[in-house]
């Protein structure tokens, strides 16, 4: 058995049924390891979609993703992909694949130092050698998986790969669990409960990792508390819930502040500052931390309790406390979402939120929306319900544009049975459109709604709010849909009655799809910042 061959056999036994990257001479001997160990490689038309598919994969499945890219062009690019991973807290190995041994630290053709690469962006990274595989890698799996999960790097040097294996399959070891939440950190909990009369609850990307993030529920409704949610907690409490009053710091974000700042104490659980930091919603107000990580301190933020351990038993402690009395009403809860939802539809110009509406009435609970970033995600955050976990999908740590096609391409090979769409900005698809070949390849029933509205809406916005001139966020002229990209048949859409015809015809196809919807961009200036 050859190393790359013993790669497979482990990262298979991991649960890992997909790698994604670009061959090259380098990376053939592990592509060929993967066709005859069980790991299907998945050819991408750029590294970074291939990180972004390997990040998307592991944070819907908790099995590491998979990214495996050349050395140099290759690594730097499968790096924008990796730290993806690295920021939202997603389980995933980026494998760079060298040039032999002997030539790791000669002036060579493409050669940069990976593990200065990768270092800042990845837990750990592992210099792979004959007789040092078996157990790096298993602990590469288990740190990918640990909390806080991430990106782990893996350098593969080419003879490294091809040599006999010398070791045996090592078993990878159970992520350790955190320490309890200390039983006098939910107590004084419950000590700032009784003292309050309007504690909120805000939810965060830790809730994503937390098996009984539902539970959570039960401490709202025992305390008749209103929840508000980051982008990625979005589902991981439902939000059909009379107590959900909206998304934190997306479109609308004045609306959901007043809110916030009603309260004197704020419940912040599974809360992860990577994704909007305490100073810039928090204000004066109390804040009681309970998370899988601390807060991080800061003169700024008035920290009451900041407690930090394993969620799951912090959640249920939580439950256990006695309920008090507050001082919120369900009729504020709802008068506010009213005037969340009219603020985020301002006009009947061909707009995102009449695509949302469209797509919301045709999806159901269990069904995914994959989306990119840009203007529109602020109105897909706000706008968008769901009540079940990993159903919204996009990246908040990271926020990288070009996150979308290959999340949602992920999410569908993740669950081909499961109805997956597609929602991004034209700015984004331009940056990743070779990957409807993938698409096309696979025969994915995978529709792709692309928001055309000829700007960089969100830097565009940007601009007219700080007083610049247009400038550089101009997309051009419009042109009308062609027949097809790479083979995937297209259709454009100029207003909601086309929009509904074409989401027939997309969603009735065996195989992937584009639609354009020609989109006014100018609600954005309403909605996104105000």
């Amino acid at each position: 058995m050859k190393n790359v061959e013993l790669m497979v056999q482990m990262l298979r036994h991991a649960g890992v049924k997909y790698a994604f990257g670009i061959p090259s001479g380098p990376v053939l001997p592990f592509i060929d390891a993967c066709r005859t160990g069980g790991i299907e490689y998945v050819l991408t038309a750029n590294e970074t979609s291939a990180g972004f598919m390997a990040s998307a994969m592991g944070a819907l499945t908790g099995v590491p993703g998979v990214g495996v890219s050349t050395l140099g062009p290759g690594a730097t690019n499968l790096a924008t992909g990796a730290g993806a991973a690295w920021l939202d807290a997603a389980p995933m190995i980026a494998i760079t694949c060298n040039v032999n041994e002997s030539m790791l630290e000669r002036r060579v053709q493409m050669r940069i130092d990976h593990h200065q690469l990768f270092g800042p962006i990845s837990k750990a990274s592992f210099g792979l050698r004959k007789g040092y595989v078996a157990e790096p890698l298993a602990e590469a799996i288990t740190l990918a998986k640990s909390e806080r999960p991430g990106t782990v790097h893996i350098d593969l040097p080419e003879d490294t790969g091809t040599s006999v294996a010398t070791e045996s399959v090592i078993e990878p070891k159970a992520p350790p669990r955190l320490p309890k939440i200390p039983d006098t950190d939910i107590a004084r909990l419950g000590e700032l409960l009784r003292q309050s009369k309007r504690p909120l609850v805000i939810g965060g990307l830790g809730l994503t990792r937390a098996a009984n993030a539902a539970s959570l529920i039960s401490f709202i409704e025992k305390q008749n508390l209103p929840f508000i949610l980051t982008l990625h907690a979005k589902g991981f409490l439902p939000e059909s819930h009379v107590s959900y009053c909206g998304v934190l710091g997306r479109a609308r974000r004045s609306d959901v502040q007043k809110f916030v700042d009603r309260a004197d104490l704020i419940v912040a659980v599974g809360y992860d500052e990577i994704e909007i930091n305490y100073e810039e919603w928090a204000g004066s107000i109390p804040v009681a931390h309970v998370s899988n990580l601390a807060g991080e301190n800061s003169e700024a933020v008035n920290f009451v309790l900041n407690t930090s351990g394993d969620l799951e038993g912090g959640i249920e402690a939580m439950n256990r406390l006695p309920a008090e009395a507050h001082d919120w009403t369900g009729a504020e809860f709802e008068t506010h979402r009213e005037t969340l939802a009219e603020n985020l539809r301002p006009s009947e110009n061909f707009s995102a939120h009449h695509v949302l509406d469209a797509l919301q009435s045709r999806l159901s609970g269990n069904d995914v929306l994959a989306y990119d970033v840009g203007a529109h995600t602020h109105q897909i955050a706000t706008q968008w319900r769901t009540d079940e976990p990993n159903t919204c999908i996009s990246t908040n740590g990271w926020s990288s544009m070009g996150y979308g096609i290959p999340a949602a391409l992920a999410a569908k090979m993740a669950d081909p049975d499961r109805k997956v769409v597609g929602l991004i900005g034209d700015g984004c698809f331009q940056m990743t459109v070779g990957e409807l070949a993938v698409a096309k390849r696979r025969n994915l029933a995978l529709p792709i709604v692309v928001l055309n509205d000829g700007w960089l809406s969100l830097l565009k916005v940007k601009q007219e709010r700080k007083g610049y001139a247009l400038s550089g966020v101009d997309l051009g002229e419009r042109p009308a849909s062609p027949p097809h990209y790479f083979g995937v048949p297209c259709r454009g859409v100029k207003d909601p009655a086309e929009l509904q015809g074409a989401l027939d015809w997309a969603l009735g196809l065996d195989g992937p799809s584009v639609i354009e919807a020609f989109t006014d961009a100018s609600e954005y200036s309403t909605t996104v910042y105000d």
